[in-house]
């Protein structure tokens, strides 16, 4: 958080002649106080800031003073303004946003357009994380803008085809990485590509034939919107321990709480479907302390399972 704040104080120096401790502690949200702890700070590590005492004083950079930042490459650029979407955090983002005021004119355009390209989400569509080989060579088209060559085994298929795509973006979900490309030569509606069944991916030397701008967050929420109303949702009633409460709403697309006697609690949990619901049930029951209530078909296919294992012990 700090180098986040010295970041933020360091663009306020450099977009104003001069700063009073008042006007940085107002615009951070934080005490004067922790504003000259960062200025010392700040001036320790090198960064010529100086103060001027009296009533219209204040902070002030050496006029001409360049930073580092002001020096990005667009390689650079990219990878702060895309690479590390992860970090969920408002002073990030808003780190992030004063980087991209302080790139030079002709590489701020750009370095946005590519970050553009990637949007990360902390959700999945139903199934967990998995592993995949595919990204390097994936990322790099995307980027820049090339057409690939890839095989790709869809959902259910024994064998991988050979695919000519357009990369448009990417999509990180929970911990699963998703292309969203065109077929080469069919730009009718974009198709998601699932990293982890792609192999032998080979950058072409032509230009993926795409739109200049994308918006991967209205392409994320109508392709799973679009994919979550081919399942019929399941509600499950279970009880658990108090301290699983969080861990057992965690295993859902969605929960509510609908009480406890004191001991228990009880929650209403809903899964994309019932295959969902028992394979995620069945799973947790192994760490938590949870029991299902109600439908009764799920307690007896858990019940199945449980037979199943006893029987072959």
């Amino acid at each position: 958080m700090r180098a986040e704040r010295l970041i933020a104080v360091l663009m306020l120096l450099k977009k104003h002649d001069r700063v009073t401790a008042s006007m940085i502690a107002g615009e951070l949200g934080v005490s004067e106080r922790t504003v000259l702890r960062d200025i010392e700070a700040l001036s320790l590590s090198g960064v010529p800031v100086y103060a001027e005492r009296g009533r219209h004083g204040g902070f002030s950079l050496v006029p001409g003073y360049r930073t580092d930042l002001t020096g990005l490459t667009v390689e650079e650029a990219t990878s702060l303004l895309a690479g590390t979407g992860r970090l969920d955090s408002p002073a990030f983002a808003s780190a992030m946003r004063k980087v991209t005021a302080a790139l030079p004119e002709a590489y701020r355009g750009t370095a946005v357009r590519a970050a553009q390209r990637v949007l990360v989400r902390p959700e999945g569509f139903v199934r967990p994380p998995e592993a995949l080989d595919a990204l390097d060579p994936v990322q790099f088209a995307v980027f820049a803008g090339r057409r690939i060559r890839t095989r790709y085994r869809p959902r259910g298929a024994d064998e991988a085809r050979e695919r000519i795509l357009d990369p448009i973006g990417l999509i990180i979900a929970g911990d699963t990485w998703y292309l969203v490309a065109h077929g080469a030569g069919d730009r009718t509606e974009e198709r998601m590509y699932r990293l982890s069944r792609m192999s032998e991916v080979e950058v072409l030397d032509e230009p993926a034939v795409r739109d200049a701008d994308v918006d991967l967050e209205e392409i994320w929420e109508r392709r799973r919107t679009a994919f979550r109303s081919s399942f019929d949702p399941v509600d499950v009633v279970v009880e658990c321990a108090p301290d699983d409460v969080d861990r057992v709403r965690a295993i859902a697309a969605s929960s509510k709480a609908l009480g406890d006697d004191g001991v228990r609690r009880r929650v209403e949990l809903r899964f994309a479907d019932g295959r969902h619901a028992v394979g995620a049930l069945w799973a947790a029951m192994f760490d938590l302390d949870i029991a299902v209530l109600e439908p009764q078909w799920v307690r007896e296919s858990l019940a199945d399972r449980a037979r199943a294992v006893l029987a072959r012990s």
